[in-house]
């Protein structure tokens, strides 16, 4: 008989015993949400996923390194990033969809200045100084602009924030690609660094004048009006769940894609311009064979059931055709 109870109370503690400890790091861009799925998914499974928020770079190199179970990043990674993971082939799944803003702190100028990517080139590289400069004043004729230095903040870290503020800006001004380019990091020719998108949304909630780009969540979290972007379409468009679907809605997905996919400046008249998915990278071939399974379970989760979570924290659920996608690559973890 005291077999019998012994047996039992293993088996009643044996979740507990099995529940994995995962390791992650990465991406500031969706770390409000991946809070969120992590703590959903610690109730429901057992499993704790400790993640820390230390900006896309850390998340790459730190799977590079394999000191982390997964990463996270906003900009997918380089062909000689992934040549340089140690433990070979690495997967990208993207997890969700969300929109940088430009955010800015203008006395007496609230949500929706307009903003193109010409002016925001010109704002970042350093040429265009002031906030009644007559390029604003031209887009923005109702506003009161004041006679005001612009300051700008950027990523100080190795950011997929930047990565997609970068991406943006090359694909939508030709100066842009010509003298800065896209990256994780650039070399900013003004500005103040913040790290992390907490960081960057502090600066510009301090500073007067001063313009940033974070990820909507912090924006809304902070209080700070964000600018309307001039689309392909040549519309000017606010950051929102329905502007960052309607960027993915005009997406066609490569056959054998391997989700490193851009979507900024899309087609769509009322597409946002600076939207993304962001990814978690992981290794196809992993060491351990249970945490790898572990990994798959929750993959398999997010990309499902976490989804409903996304709207509430100003983010937006992936389109079905990266769904059935991300399943084929999940798929090929080893487990």
């Amino acid at each position: 008989m005291k077999r019998i109870l012994a047996a039992a109370a293993l088996a009643a503690f044996a979740p507990a015993a099995l529940a994995a400890q995962l390791n992650a790091a990465g991406a500031t861009f969706p770390a409000p949400l991946y809070t969120k799925w992590f703590s959903e998914y610690r109730a429901r499974t057992g499993v704790a996923i400790n993640y820390q928020a230390i900006g896309s770079g850390g998340g790459i190199k730190n799977l590079q390194e394999m000191t982390v179970d997964f990463g996270a990043t906003d900009g997918p990674m380089s062909d000689g990033e992934l040549a340089s993971a140690r433990g070979g082939r690495v997967l990208h799944i993207p997890t969700i969809l969300g929109a940088v803003t430009v955010t800015y702190n203008v006395p007496g100028v609230g949500t929706g200045l307009r903003l193109t990517p010409e002016v925001l080139a010109a704002i970042f590289n350093g040429t265009l100084r002031s906030w009644d400069d007559a390029r604003i004043r031209q887009l923005n004729p109702a506003a009161r602009l004041p006679h005001r230095g612009i300051i700008v903040a950027h990523r100080s870290d190795g950011s997929g924030t930047t990565y997609i503020f970068t991406d943006f800006l090359s694909s939508a001004s030709s100066m842009w690609r010509r003298t800065i380019g896209a990256g994780k990091s650039v070399s900013w020719p003004v500005g103040l660094g913040g790290r992390g998108n907490e960081g960057v949304a502090g600066l510009v909630k301090q500073t007067p004048g001063a313009i940033g780009y974070v990820e909507l969540a912090y924006a809304n979290q902070n209080h700070l009006p964000v600018a309307a972007i001039r689309n392909r379409a040549g519309n000017f468009v606010l950051p929102s769940i329905e502007s960052t679907t309607a960027a993915a809605a005009g997406m066609e997905l490569p056959a054998n894609s391997d989700l490193r996919l851009s979507i900024v400046n899309g087609a769509g008249a009322d597409a946002y311009p600076i939207s993304s998915f962001t990814w978690i990278i992981v290794y196809q071939q992993m060491r351990d064979r249970a945490k790898a399974r572990q990994i798959a379970d929750f993959l398999t989760w997010a990309v499902h059931d976490g989804q409903r979570f996304a709207a509430g924290l100003d983010y937006a659920p992936l389109p079905a055709a990266v769904v059935a996608a991300d399943e084929a690559k999940i798929r090929l973890i080893q487990r």
